[in-house]
């Protein structure tokens, strides 16, 4: 695993339960992964609520502006 990887999870998701998305971000960061952890503690699987949907993009966009234009490799800021 070295691939930067952005977590986002919620709390109320029953397909995935929080305890494996916070497992899987912890993992990446105790083997010094690039990554970031986005927890939504009042949504399910997906983010409804528009609030919380403007926050998902700009950390998605964000993410892709930081790694994916970069081949992998973190803008410095």
């Amino acid at each position: 695993m070295k691939t930067p990887t952005l977590v986002i999870h919620g709390l109320l998701d029953y397909r995935v339960p929080d305890s494996q998305g916070l497992a899987y971000y912890n993992t990446l960061k105790a083997r010094g992964v690039p990554s970031r952890l986005v927890f939504f503690p009042d949504e399910n699987h997906w983010i409804l609520k528009p609030q919380n949907s403007r926050l998902w993009y700009r950390e998605y966009f964000a993410w892709l502006r930081r790694y994916v234009a970069t081949g992998g490799k973190a803008k410095r800021r």
